[in-house]
Protein backbone atom coordinates (compact mmCIF):
# COMPACT_ATOMS: atom_id res chain seq x y z
CA UNK A 1 0.00 0.00 0.00
CA UNK A 2 1.43 3.37 -0.89
CA UNK A 3 2.32 5.82 1.64
CA UNK A 4 -0.26 8.42 2.34
CA UNK A 5 1.09 11.80 0.68
CA UNK A 6 2.95 10.01 -1.97
CA UNK A 7 3.13 10.74 -5.49
CA UNK A 8 0.13 8.74 -7.45
CA UNK A 9 1.65 5.34 -9.52
CA UNK A 10 2.24 6.49 -13.32
CA UNK A 11 -0.42 4.96 -15.57
CA UNK A 12 0.21 1.12 -16.80
CA UNK A 13 -1.01 0.02 -20.24
CA UNK A 14 -3.81 -1.63 -17.72
CA UNK A 15 -5.28 1.93 -16.22
CA UNK A 16 -5.29 3.55 -19.72
CA UNK A 17 -8.02 0.99 -21.22
CA UNK A 18 -11.05 1.94 -22.31
CA UNK A 19 -10.57 5.60 -22.13
CA UNK A 20 -9.74 6.96 -25.96
CA UNK A 21 -10.05 4.37 -29.16
CA UNK A 22 -6.65 4.36 -29.45
CA UNK A 23 -5.90 2.94 -25.46
CA UNK A 24 -8.40 0.52 -26.16
CA UNK A 25 -7.37 -0.89 -29.77
CA UNK A 26 -3.70 -1.44 -27.46
CA UNK A 27 -5.24 -3.30 -25.22
CA UNK A 28 -6.86 -5.37 -27.89
CA UNK A 29 -3.54 -5.91 -29.75
CA UNK A 30 -1.90 -6.78 -26.86
CA UNK A 31 -4.05 -9.28 -25.97
CA UNK A 32 -4.88 -11.26 -29.20
CA UNK A 33 -2.29 -9.71 -32.02
CA UNK A 34 0.81 -11.67 -33.42
CA UNK A 35 4.11 -10.34 -32.86
CA UNK A 36 4.19 -8.60 -35.91
CA UNK A 37 0.94 -6.32 -35.17
CA UNK A 38 2.13 -5.85 -31.85
CA UNK A 39 5.34 -4.22 -33.59
CA UNK A 40 3.40 -2.49 -36.14
CA UNK A 41 0.84 -1.45 -33.90
CA UNK A 42 4.20 0.45 -31.59
CA UNK A 43 5.81 1.76 -34.68
CA UNK A 44 3.05 3.57 -35.59
CA UNK A 45 1.45 4.99 -32.31
CA UNK A 46 4.00 4.56 -29.54
CA UNK A 47 6.80 5.42 -31.13
CA UNK A 48 8.39 2.02 -32.08
CA UNK A 49 11.78 1.54 -34.13
CA UNK A 50 11.36 0.17 -37.81
CA UNK A 51 13.85 -2.59 -36.84
CA UNK A 52 11.60 -5.14 -34.68
CA UNK A 53 8.57 -4.85 -37.38
CA UNK A 54 11.83 -5.98 -40.23
CA UNK A 55 12.94 -8.77 -37.58
CA UNK A 56 9.10 -9.82 -36.65
CA UNK A 57 8.38 -9.77 -40.87
CA UNK A 58 11.59 -12.55 -41.17
CA UNK A 59 9.56 -14.98 -39.71
CA UNK A 60 7.32 -15.48 -42.49
CA UNK A 61 9.99 -15.50 -45.41
CA UNK A 62 10.68 -18.14 -47.57
CA UNK A 63 14.24 -19.21 -49.40
CA UNK A 64 12.67 -18.48 -52.72
CA UNK A 65 12.17 -14.43 -52.11
CA UNK A 66 8.69 -14.84 -50.94
CA UNK A 67 6.40 -14.79 -48.08
CA UNK A 68 4.28 -17.67 -46.51
CA UNK A 69 3.20 -19.23 -43.04
CA UNK A 70 0.17 -17.56 -42.77
CA UNK A 71 1.27 -13.97 -43.40
CA UNK A 72 -2.15 -13.22 -44.88
CA UNK A 73 -4.27 -15.08 -42.58
CA UNK A 74 -7.18 -16.60 -44.71
CA UNK A 75 -3.92 -18.95 -46.79
CA UNK A 76 -2.43 -21.32 -44.09
CA UNK A 77 0.73 -23.27 -44.36
CA UNK A 78 4.45 -22.57 -45.33
CA UNK A 79 4.50 -22.47 -48.82
CA UNK A 80 4.70 -18.59 -50.40
CA UNK A 81 2.10 -17.11 -52.21
CA UNK A 82 0.99 -13.66 -54.21
CA UNK A 83 -1.09 -12.29 -51.31
CA UNK A 84 1.46 -13.13 -48.26
CA UNK A 85 4.16 -11.13 -50.66
CA UNK A 86 2.10 -8.46 -50.97
CA UNK A 87 1.52 -7.88 -47.29
CA UNK A 88 4.87 -8.40 -46.64
CA UNK A 89 5.37 -5.20 -49.38
CA UNK A 90 2.77 -3.36 -47.43
CA UNK A 91 4.51 -4.21 -44.08
CA UNK A 92 7.99 -2.49 -45.54
CA UNK A 93 5.95 0.29 -46.89
CA UNK A 94 4.44 1.01 -43.43
CA UNK A 95 7.66 1.61 -42.23
CA UNK A 96 9.98 3.00 -44.69
CA UNK A 97 11.66 0.05 -45.32
CA UNK A 98 10.65 -0.72 -49.16
CA UNK A 99 14.00 -1.33 -50.65
CA UNK A 100 17.28 -3.49 -51.01
CA UNK A 101 18.37 -6.73 -51.56
CA UNK A 102 14.95 -8.09 -49.60
CA UNK A 103 12.71 -6.31 -52.38
CA UNK A 104 15.09 -7.57 -55.12
CA UNK A 105 14.71 -11.22 -53.55
CA UNK A 106 11.02 -10.62 -53.82
CA UNK A 107 10.91 -9.72 -57.38
CA UNK A 108 12.72 -12.43 -58.08
CA UNK A 109 10.05 -14.53 -56.72
CA UNK A 110 6.99 -12.40 -58.32
CA UNK A 111 8.72 -13.31 -61.44
CA UNK A 112 8.70 -17.16 -60.92
CA UNK A 113 5.34 -17.48 -60.23
CA UNK A 114 3.82 -14.75 -62.93
CA UNK A 115 1.76 -16.39 -65.58
CA UNK A 116 2.17 -16.00 -69.67
CA UNK A 117 0.63 -11.82 -69.32
CA UNK A 118 3.19 -11.27 -66.82
CA UNK A 119 0.37 -10.85 -63.90
CA UNK A 120 0.48 -12.67 -60.49
CA UNK A 121 -2.03 -15.12 -60.39
CA UNK A 122 -4.78 -14.66 -56.97
CA UNK A 123 -3.29 -17.88 -55.53
CA UNK A 124 -0.58 -20.04 -56.89
CA UNK A 125 -0.86 -23.70 -57.21
CA UNK A 126 1.53 -24.88 -55.05
CA UNK A 127 -0.97 -23.64 -52.12
CA UNK A 128 -2.99 -27.44 -52.92
CA UNK A 129 -3.32 -29.21 -49.65
CA UNK A 130 -3.25 -26.51 -46.92
CA UNK A 131 -5.79 -24.86 -45.68
CA UNK A 132 -6.93 -22.12 -47.67
CA UNK A 133 -10.58 -19.83 -47.30
CA UNK A 134 -13.69 -21.30 -49.30
CA UNK A 135 -13.53 -17.93 -51.07
CA UNK A 136 -10.06 -18.34 -51.90
CA UNK A 137 -10.15 -21.30 -54.26
CA UNK A 138 -7.02 -23.03 -55.82
CA UNK A 139 -6.96 -24.42 -59.78
CA UNK A 140 -3.94 -25.84 -61.60
CA UNK A 141 -3.78 -23.02 -64.47
CA UNK A 142 -4.99 -19.85 -62.90
CA UNK A 143 -5.28 -16.73 -64.73
CA UNK A 144 -3.08 -13.10 -63.66
CA UNK A 145 -5.51 -10.92 -61.62
CA UNK A 146 -5.85 -7.16 -61.42
CA UNK A 147 -6.70 -8.44 -57.56
CA UNK A 148 -3.29 -9.40 -56.82
CA UNK A 149 -1.14 -7.83 -58.93
CA UNK A 150 -2.53 -3.78 -58.74
CA UNK A 151 -1.12 -3.85 -54.92
CA UNK A 152 1.92 -5.10 -55.59
CA UNK A 153 2.81 -3.13 -58.72
CA UNK A 154 1.33 0.20 -56.82
CA UNK A 155 4.01 -0.65 -53.50
CA UNK A 156 6.75 -0.72 -56.15
CA UNK A 157 6.40 2.11 -57.99
CA UNK A 158 6.09 4.11 -55.02
CA UNK A 159 8.87 3.20 -53.10
CA UNK A 160 10.44 3.87 -56.82
CA UNK A 161 11.84 -0.07 -56.85
CA UNK A 162 12.70 -1.07 -60.44
CA UNK A 163 13.01 -4.26 -61.97
CA UNK A 164 12.52 -6.05 -65.15
CA UNK A 165 9.56 -7.64 -63.74
CA UNK A 166 7.55 -4.46 -63.01
CA UNK A 167 7.42 -3.60 -66.83
CA UNK A 168 5.25 -6.48 -68.34
CA UNK A 169 3.10 -6.38 -64.98
CA UNK A 170 2.58 -2.88 -65.45
CA UNK A 171 1.26 -3.13 -68.58
CA UNK A 172 -0.95 -5.54 -67.28
CA UNK A 173 -2.86 -3.57 -65.32
CA UNK A 174 -3.30 -0.21 -67.26
CA UNK A 175 -4.67 -3.29 -69.83
CA UNK A 176 -7.04 -4.23 -66.81
CA UNK A 177 -7.82 -1.17 -65.17
CA UNK A 178 -8.74 0.90 -68.23
CA UNK A 179 -10.99 -2.19 -69.56
CA UNK A 180 -12.72 -2.61 -65.86
CA UNK A 181 -16.59 -2.98 -66.51
CA UNK A 182 -18.64 -4.77 -64.02
CA UNK A 183 -16.25 -4.95 -61.00
CA UNK A 184 -16.62 -5.24 -57.21
CA UNK A 185 -14.79 -3.79 -54.59
CA UNK A 186 -12.04 -5.33 -53.65
CA UNK A 187 -10.83 -5.56 -57.39
CA UNK A 188 -11.32 -1.60 -57.69
CA UNK A 189 -9.53 -1.28 -54.37
CA UNK A 190 -6.38 -3.06 -56.30
CA UNK A 191 -7.40 -0.73 -58.82
CA UNK A 192 -6.96 2.49 -56.65
CA UNK A 193 -3.11 1.08 -55.25
CA UNK A 194 -2.09 0.78 -58.38
CA UNK A 195 -3.39 4.15 -60.20
CA UNK A 196 -2.30 6.21 -56.77
CA UNK A 197 1.35 5.14 -57.50
CA UNK A 198 1.19 4.59 -61.23
CA UNK A 199 4.05 6.93 -62.97
CA UNK A 200 1.91 8.53 -65.84
CA UNK A 201 -0.35 10.66 -63.38
CA UNK A 202 -2.45 12.15 -66.05
CA UNK A 203 -3.20 8.63 -67.14
CA UNK A 204 -3.86 7.65 -63.63
CA UNK A 205 -6.21 10.34 -63.28
CA UNK A 206 -8.43 10.00 -66.07
CA UNK A 207 -8.61 6.34 -65.44
CA UNK A 208 -9.28 6.97 -61.96
CA UNK A 209 -12.14 9.83 -62.60
CA UNK A 210 -13.53 6.69 -64.73
CA UNK A 211 -13.42 3.84 -62.27
CA UNK A 212 -15.27 6.43 -59.91
CA UNK A 213 -18.28 6.83 -61.83
CA UNK A 214 -18.30 2.81 -62.26
CA UNK A 215 -17.94 3.02 -58.10
CA UNK A 216 -21.30 5.34 -58.13
CA UNK A 217 -23.24 3.77 -60.87
CA UNK A 218 -22.53 0.22 -59.54
CA UNK A 219 -23.11 1.34 -55.99
CA UNK A 220 -20.35 -0.09 -54.78
CA UNK A 221 -20.23 1.89 -51.90
CA UNK A 222 -22.27 2.77 -49.13
CA UNK A 223 -22.43 6.62 -49.49
CA UNK A 224 -25.26 6.62 -46.63
CA UNK A 225 -24.70 4.24 -43.84
CA UNK A 226 -27.89 4.32 -42.22
CA UNK A 227 -29.46 2.49 -45.26
CA UNK A 228 -27.17 -0.50 -45.74
CA UNK A 229 -29.98 -2.09 -47.33
CA UNK A 230 -30.17 0.55 -50.42
CA UNK A 231 -26.72 -1.15 -51.38
CA UNK A 232 -26.31 -4.09 -52.78
CA UNK A 233 -23.31 -7.23 -51.40
CA UNK A 234 -21.62 -8.11 -54.51
CA UNK A 235 -21.68 -12.22 -55.17
CA UNK A 236 -19.90 -14.15 -53.18
CA UNK A 237 -19.42 -11.59 -50.49
CA UNK A 238 -20.39 -12.65 -47.01
CA UNK A 239 -23.57 -11.04 -46.01
CA UNK A 240 -23.05 -7.32 -44.91
CA UNK A 241 -19.46 -7.31 -46.47
CA UNK A 242 -20.20 -3.82 -47.74
CA UNK A 243 -17.31 -1.11 -49.01
CA UNK A 244 -17.46 2.34 -47.83
CA UNK A 245 -15.64 5.55 -48.93
CA UNK A 246 -12.90 5.28 -46.69
CA UNK A 247 -12.06 1.83 -47.88
CA UNK A 248 -11.22 3.05 -51.55
CA UNK A 249 -10.08 6.33 -50.35
CA UNK A 250 -7.72 4.95 -47.16
CA UNK A 251 -5.98 8.80 -46.86
CA UNK A 252 -6.98 12.14 -48.13
CA UNK A 253 -4.14 12.04 -50.82
CA UNK A 254 -5.82 8.84 -52.77
CA UNK A 255 -7.23 9.82 -56.31
CA UNK A 256 -10.09 7.72 -54.69
CA UNK A 257 -10.98 10.72 -52.46
CA UNK A 258 -12.08 13.26 -55.44
CA UNK A 259 -15.22 10.03 -55.68
CA UNK A 260 -16.80 11.69 -52.70
CA UNK A 261 -18.49 14.83 -50.97
CA UNK A 262 -17.09 16.16 -48.01
CA UNK A 263 -20.35 14.79 -46.37
CA UNK A 264 -20.08 11.32 -47.77
CA UNK A 265 -16.45 11.19 -46.59
CA UNK A 266 -17.58 12.30 -43.01
CA UNK A 267 -20.60 9.90 -42.94
CA UNK A 268 -18.18 7.01 -43.69
CA UNK A 269 -15.29 8.13 -41.36
CA UNK A 270 -18.27 8.40 -38.50
CA UNK A 271 -19.16 4.63 -39.36
CA UNK A 272 -15.49 3.74 -39.25
CA UNK A 273 -15.41 4.87 -35.71
CA UNK A 274 -18.40 3.63 -34.47
CA UNK A 275 -17.49 0.32 -35.72
CA UNK A 276 -14.71 -0.52 -32.82
CA UNK A 277 -15.67 -2.84 -30.78
CA UNK A 278 -16.24 -3.64 -26.99
CA UNK A 279 -12.81 -5.38 -26.73
CA UNK A 280 -11.66 -2.21 -28.48
CA UNK A 281 -10.47 -3.80 -31.89
CA UNK A 282 -12.15 -3.85 -35.22
CA UNK A 283 -14.27 -6.32 -36.85
CA UNK A 284 -13.38 -8.12 -40.34
CA UNK A 285 -16.06 -8.08 -42.48
CA UNK A 286 -15.18 -10.26 -45.22
CA UNK A 287 -16.48 -14.53 -44.35
CA UNK A 288 -15.12 -16.09 -41.37
CA UNK A 289 -14.27 -19.78 -42.11
CA UNK A 290 -11.78 -20.58 -39.31
CA UNK A 291 -11.43 -19.52 -35.88
CA UNK A 292 -7.89 -18.61 -36.25
CA UNK A 293 -7.66 -16.82 -39.09
CA UNK A 294 -9.95 -14.43 -37.86
CA UNK A 295 -8.64 -14.05 -34.91
CA UNK A 296 -5.53 -13.08 -36.47
CA UNK A 297 -6.97 -10.58 -38.85
CA UNK A 298 -8.87 -8.63 -36.44
CA UNK A 299 -5.13 -6.61 -35.08
CA UNK A 300 -4.23 -6.10 -38.88
CA UNK A 301 -8.14 -4.19 -39.55
CA UNK A 302 -7.81 -2.47 -36.04
CA UNK A 303 -4.58 -1.06 -36.78
CA UNK A 304 -6.04 0.18 -40.47
CA UNK A 305 -8.49 1.71 -39.18
CA UNK A 306 -6.53 3.51 -36.88
CA UNK A 307 -4.54 4.71 -39.58
CA UNK A 308 -7.16 5.53 -41.46
CA UNK A 309 -8.95 7.67 -39.46
CA UNK A 310 -6.02 9.74 -37.51
CA UNK A 311 -4.97 10.26 -41.91
CA UNK A 312 -8.33 12.45 -42.08
CA UNK A 313 -7.23 14.08 -38.96
CA UNK A 314 -10.08 12.54 -36.50
CA UNK A 315 -9.06 11.96 -32.92
CA UNK A 316 -8.45 8.53 -31.89
CA UNK A 317 -6.81 9.24 -28.40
Amino acid sequence: MAEIGASPLPPTPQTRTARSPLARAEHFVWLTARVLEQRLFAYHFRGGDAGPVETALDAYRNEDGGYGHALEPDLRGPVSQPPHTAHALRVLDAVGRCGGQRVERMCRYLTSVSTADGALPAIHPSQRGYPTAPFMPVVDDPPGELLATGPVVGLLHRNEVWHAWLFRATDFCWQAVESLGISHPYEVEAAVAFLDAAPDRPRAEAAADRLGRLVREQRLAVLDPDDLDAYPVSPGYAPGEHHFPHDYARHPHSLARAWFTEDEMARSLRALSAEQEEDGGWPVRRRRWAPGPALEARPVVTIEALRTLRAYGRPVG
